[in-house]
């Protein structure tokens, strides 16, 4: 090896040795706060069971220190403390208790290597006590369960390299070597710890991606419910625009001697009819693109219904319900007030909302009693669907269950609302008011029920 290529090999040797000092640095030469939360099930009783382990561990050291160690009471009581106290600080900031556990570690080694060989019938434990050790165990325990993994490993190294220092290095006479089990087991905590943390990170992780799996299910299902209605909408408008083409077309017929530009309104109100009933058949090809199975029950399942039927409104309440008693539900229905004209908005939203009533009834309360109210008010309509307590058993039910979204969700598209209740008999109960031109009235519509007969 040539001397610049040696020169070069130190110089990629001292870069990586500053930058792992620069990591170490960063990981361990920090005081950051991170508590001990509370436990699930426990709540409080471990930090109650560690604040007594450090009773113990500062006991016992300063017994141990004493007594084996030949050491006057306030050094003792120090050195004891700052192991003990080492368990208490782990609790708030591990880090800052790892180097306290090892401080006392030190200076306990230190404070007791003169004095090893003083009575030769006594082996003191050296150069980790046994107190020092359970407080460590303990320290590293804390440590590892609320660090990186990364940061562990550096504390058990370096806890192993300062042992290696003092036991194989130093070393001292007339002693029992404690550094192989205090870094066997501090291993094995290590261990134990991070397979903990990494347990409660994924149990964690697994609750934060249902919990976002919920929200992105509602959101879907929330757009598809809104895709719906808007083909269903875009279907009643399609037929006004065909509507106004033809009256456009018809209308200078019924004129004698109409005037050029009566006639070149006409055509040209026509020909806008025409372009926008154009645009809507391209969206609709758009919605319809997926060619949902029989979403609203229009077929039989998995006949797929076609999407161009035209679409319910209240004439078809009387069907609907028939097909529900068909399918093993006793339902029994009240109109009051005398029907006015809605808008199609309006009617196609009350059936619809009708039938998810109805839909939900049969799946959540099977063998119950419903009852179906239809009040035509002034201001606009009011739906009442009761169901009494299910007689029957309730089966899984395989839906988004989302029903009550979409009922929501078409009734704020016309100004109204939609509640939905348990009774105080074991029921459900859903309310609706819809306006009658599909525009929020002038004055807030009544909140009081349309006459519920609760089951």
């Amino acid at each position: 090896m040539t001397e610049t290529e040696g020169n070069r090999v130190l110089v990629k040797a001292a870069a990586r040795a500053r930058y792992w000092l620069r990591v170490l640095h960063d990981d361990l030469w920090t005081v950051r706060p991170d508590p001990l939360p509370a436990s699930l099930w426990l709540r409080w009783l471990p930090h109650g069971v560690l604040w007594l382990a450090a009773f113990g561990v500062t006991l016992g050291g300063v017994a141990q220190l004493g007594d084996n160690g030949h050491l006057a009471f306030g050094p003792a009581f120090a050195i004891a403390l700052a192991s003990g106290g080492a368990i208490v600080l782990a609790m708030w900031r591990p880090i800052a208790g790892w180097w306290l556990s090892m401080a006392g570690t030190v200076v306990g080694a230190v404070e007791v290597h003169g004095k090893l060989a003083m009575v030769a019938e006594v082996t003191f434990t050296w150069p980790w006590t046994v107190a020092g050790i359970i407080a460590h165990l303990f320290v590293m325990l804390l440590l590892a369960l609320r660090v990186r993994t990364r940061v562990s490993v550096e504390a058990l190294a370096l806890t192993a390299l300062v042992t290696y220092v003092l036991e194989g290095v130093w070393g001292g006479s007339h002693y029992q070597p404690t550094g192989i089990i205090a870094v066997v087991l501090s291993a094995v905590v290590v261990v134990l710890g991070i397979a903990l943390r990494g347990r409660r990170e994924a149990r964690a992780e697994l609750v934060q991606q249902t919990s976002l799996t919920a929200e992105e299910r509602a959101r879907r299902t929330l757009l598809e419910e809104r895709s719906r209605i808007a083909r269903e909408l875009h279907d009643v408008v399609a037929h006004h625009m065909s509507v106004i083409s033809i009256q456009a077309q018809v209308a200078p017929h019924l004129v004698e001697q109409p005037s050029q530009e009566l006639v070149e309104n006409l055509a040209s109100i026509r020909q806008n009819a025409l372009e926008a009933l154009t645009e809507l058949r391209r969206v609709l090809g758009v919605l319809r693109s997926e060619n949902p199975e029989d979403p609203y029950g229009l077929g039989a399942p998995g006949t797929g219904a076609a999407p161009d039927a035209p679409q319910p409104t209240l004439d078809r309440l009387d069907a609907l319900i028939e097909n529900t008693r068909a399918a093993g539900l006793d339902v029994a229905t009240e109109v009051k007030g005398r029907a006015r004209p809605y808008a199609p908005g309006v009617e196609l939203s009350a059936y619809r909302i009708v039938q998810e009533a109805l839909s939900n009834a049969l799946r959540h309360a099977p063998g119950s009693r419903v009852r179906v109210e239809v009040a035509h008010v002034p201001d606009g309509l009011r739906l009442a669907v009761t169901n009494s307590r299910p007689q029957q058993p309730v089966p899984p039910s395989p839906g988004a269950g989302h029903g009550l979204l979409g009922m929501r969700e078409r009734a704020t598209m016309l100004g109204g609302n939609v509640t939905a209740n348990r009774t105080r008999q074991g029921g459900f109960t859903v309310e609706a008011f819809l306006p009658r031109d599909g525009t929020p009235p002038t004055s807030p519509p009544d909140p009081s029920p349309t006459g519920v007969v609760t089951p």
